[in-house]
């Protein structure tokens, strides 16, 4: 019986240690992306304001939230794209829908014969 009242106790701590362990992300209203074209193999680098339509080759990519960590974590900026390719004259093809992440860009990369997109940043307007 005596294990069972420290129990609530045990599991308030536990649930405290690791809400303080989970990392603090800030929004931010521009994603900064770069993409490759594999034909040409120019690398561009734009950006990507959030809830905006931005063309890259043939791709269009609307940005749907960007997060990044305060400078005293440890460095990560994301951001949850949307990525259609729409070749003239026919109806656009989703590539891609979710997340991004900047320090591991082979983590959820997008699939295309001519173009790569990563993240690199998230940053203020302006």
């Amino acid at each position: 019986m005596k294990r069972l009242a420290f129990a609530p106790l045990f599991l308030c701590l536990v649930s405290a240690a690791s809400a303080q362990t989970q990392p603090r992300y800030n929004d931010f209203p521009v994603a900064v992306l770069q993409g490759l074209d594999k034909v040409t193999a120019r690398v561009s680098t734009f950006e990507a304001p959030v809830g905006e339509d931005v063309s890259f080759g043939s791709l269009h990519i609307v940005t749907r939230t960007c997060k990044k960590r305060p400078p005293e974590e440890t460095p990560e900026s994301a951001a949850f794209l949307e990525i259609y390719d729409q070749k003239p004259g026919e109806q656009a093809q989703t590539l891609f829908s979710g997340w991004m992440f900047a320090s591991s860009p082979a983590l959820n990369p997008l699939h295309h014969a001519v173009y790569d997109v990563w993240v690199i940043d998230c940053k203020k307007a302006g």
